[in-house]
């Protein structure tokens, strides 16, 4: 029988842990989430973050800006966060306008208060992070991007092995792909990129033992992709009808990369949309914080 990778009980586990750590800190920390506009997703994704903090006793302040604020002034602010003593994350809602530059509004936050993962001295870190004989002294601890994190606690909590596996992950963001990949190379495993120009994706997913979406594509992952034995973590989060706002996406179903239910008849292990990676992600987002904290000591 097929293993559901549950991420919303996991999630709910994690959070006990994270609830009885912070209860014992004299100062609670501090979660900043900037937002640009009112984005009506983003809205919903800054709702989940905002109540499992104070589920768990962290605080979240929610900065929301104006559409036209410009590039120094969004960078301005984040500095001056940077400084306060009373902030330990920020966080930049994505997506933002496309008239700010992301790369250096990423830039301006300082990176042991980047819970997102996404300045690039995390992602130097996070590049030098498989190498086994580099001194822990010469290399600061960084913050890994919370899905990319949730990914690779999902399997390691539900004890599936990682050293010597191989595993596709299809898709290169550098919120998932990009950063799940170098994480499980992290944990000796032998990874595998794969994007919309794989040739012969079902050949070669066949071939691996653990199969990472992360396109965006429904049914991108269908029986001809699979085999018996594998593990498939599905990240994709696609309405079937392509909705283009909150307002109708809660009219369509929800549905992931991988065609759940051929899938579930042959592989032996995978999580499910909603209800698998999603929560792990928020859920990330908060260790990250709570290590923020902590490197900020």
């Amino acid at each position: 029988m097929v293993k559901i990778l549950d991420g919303k009980k996991l999630s709910g586990e994690i959070a006990v842990e994270l609830t009885s750590k912070i209860a014992k800190l004299k100062i609670k920390p501090v979660l900043a989430i900037i937002q640009i506009g009112n984005n009506p997703e983003s809205n919903s994704y800054i709702g989940r973050k905002k109540a499992y903090g104070e589920k768990i006793g962290a605080k979240v302040h929610h900065f929301a800006l104006p559409n036209s604020i410009s590039n120094n002034s969004l960078i301005k602010f984040i500095k001056e966060l940077n400084e306060r003593k009373d902030i330990h994350g920020i966080i930049v809602q994505l997506p933002i306008p496309k008239t700010l530059n992301k790369y250096e509004i990423m830039e301006a936050i300082d990176y042991k208060k980047d819970v997102d993962g996404l300045n690039s001295k995390n992602t130097n870190i996070l590049y030098e992070s498989p190498f086994e004989n580099l001194d822990p002294k010469k290399i600061p601890k960084g913050l890994v991007p919370a899905t990319a994190k949730g990914i690779v606690t999902l399997l390691k909590k539900n004890n599936i092995a990682l050293v010597g596996k191989k595993v596709l992950v299809v898709g290169r963001s550098v919120l998932v792909g990009k950063p799940t990949a170098l994480l499980l190379t992290a944990e000796n495993a032998t990874v595998t990129i794969a994007h919309k120009h794989t040739i012969n994706l079902p050949k070669l997913a066949k071939e691996n033992d653990i199969i990472i979406s992360a396109a965006g594509k429904a049914g991108l992952i269908g029986k001809n992709c699979l085999r018996k034995g594998q593990v498939i973590i599905d990240v994709g989060t696609n309405a079937v009808a392509g909705p283009k706002t909150l307002e109708e996406v809660t009219k369509y179903k929800m549905v992931g990369d991988v065609d759940f239910e051929a899938a579930k008849k042959i592989v032996s292990a995978i999580s499910p949309v909603p209800g698998g990676v999603g929560p792990m992600t928020v859920t990330s987002l908060f260790e990250n914080l709570f290590e923020a904290y902590n490197l900020q000591k």
